[in-house]
């Protein structure tokens, strides 16, 4: 399976959600990679052009879309009233910002990357020998 290689992408919109504002439509892209099996990257894509990416356990997104998940910098779950809607948190030095986007969107896109990866075979997906020569070979090491 390490030979193979399947990149699932997904656009969709996430709904900035602050204090006294309006809420603020953010366009995003959801990408998922075999070659890292556990993760989903999602790229917050910024007024300037510029991307903020955001990587996350895909089993983190997919608890979130049933019950609340995550205890650190990116918290997942359902809206209270609203169970077709999912509110992401996200924390950093930075700053915080919450989202609203729908769960539908979310689930058909982590549906599909469960077909092209099913749940309990990502360590078959590993390809150990480039992650140590990524290491090996990483300029900022130097």
């Amino acid at each position: 399976m390490r030979d193979e290689h399947t990149v699932i992408t997904s656009p969709a919109v996430f709904e900035l959600i602050a204090p006294d504002a309006p809420v603020v439509p953010v366009k995003v892209d959801l990408t998922y990679q075999s070659r890292d099996p556990y993760a989903v990257q999602a790229s917050f894509r910024t007024g300037n052009g510029t991307a903020v990416d955001w990587v996350f356990a895909r089993d983190l997104l997919h608890e979130g879309l049933i019950t609340e998940a995550g205890t650190g910098d990116v918290q997942v779950r359902p809206m209270p009233h609203n169970p077709s809607r999912v509110l992401l948190e996200l924390s950093s030095p930075s700053g915080h910002a919450v989202f609203t986007t729908c769960a539908q969107t979310l689930g058909d896109f982590l549906h599909r990357t469960y077909v092209a990866v099913p749940r309990d075979t990502e360590y078959a997906w590993l390809d150990f020998d480039l992650a140590i020569s990524d290491l090996l070979n990483d300029p900022a090491r130097d």
